[in-house]
């Protein structure tokens, strides 16, 4: 990190700082950002705890950002946003600063591709993804994915890059008319062969958490190539006039 970052960003997500969860984002954040990772108050081992937890979401937020004197702020995890109705809303009317949410931030992208029917992997159980393609069909993305084969969404930390690129490529090659895949949920992680697969596949993949750094930094302004990591870091498109 830079002695003098140009900007200060916070995540808050439900894993503790120190925790390996975070190791692929870091690879890839700028060296003159200054990024500080913060675990949620109040964090379970079930995702559908996050229901009904929007003040509280919002006032951590709120209270996080001030203390640490924030530039911007990431809020990871997908099922706070379907879970919580109004979320996007409530923090954009309350929050100082620019801020990015997982869903909001890979539909950005996602639209940037001009995308309209997606592969969706993510390893939560179906009814969160049947949210999640809600969610997305309400942006004008048609979703489609693979039926559910873990028995829990913390297996998907197990699966090593090849098998995570097995997978994606056998179900792939299932569909007829995609034109991206979208990973949502870093412990189904394809970062470290996300280009690889880009490229060999010839279509655009969009992960969430690289989706969410694009958001945030080009919220604020900022622009990079970072190489190595799929289409959307390494040629940095500009956001959309809406988002």
């Amino acid at each position: 990190m830079s002695a003098h970052p140009r900007v200060k960003i916070g995540f808050i997500g439900s894993s503790a700082p120190s925790s390996p969860h975070h190791e692929s984002f870091k690879s890839f954040i700028p060296y003159d950002i200054e990024f500080t990772f913060v675990q949620e108050e109040g964090v379970s081992g079930s995702l559908y705890d996050a229901r009904g937890k929007l003040d509280s979401l919002v006032q951590q937020t709120v209270e996080l950002a001030d203390k640490h004197g924030w530039d911007g702020v990431i809020i990871s995890g997908a099922p706070k946003e379907v879970l919580n109705s109004g979320l996007s809303e409530r923090l954009s009317s309350t929050l100082k600063i620019p801020f990015a949410t997982a869903l909001k931030s890979s539909v950005t992208a996602l639209k940037v591709f001009a995308v309209r029917r997606i592969l969706l992997m993510t390893p939560v159980d179906d009814n969160l993804k049947a949210m999640y393609r809600t969610f997305l069909s309400e942006c004008g993305i048609e979703a489609v994915y693979p039926p559910q084969t873990l028995r829990a969404h913390t297996e998907a930390q197990k699966l090593g890059p090849g098998e995570v690129e097995s997978m994606t490529r056998a179900t792939f090659a299932l569909q007829t008319g995609v034109d991206a895949i979208y990973f949502q949920g870093a412990l189904l992680d394809p970062i470290k062969v996300l280009e690889k697969m880009e490229n060999e596949l010839h279509v655009p993949i969009v992960a969430s958490n690289p989706a969410m750094l694009w958001f945030i930094l080009s919220k604020l302004g900022l622009s990079y190539r970072i190489s190595g990591y799929g289409r959307l870091l390494s040629a940095w498109p500009a956001l959309p006039i809406v988002s």
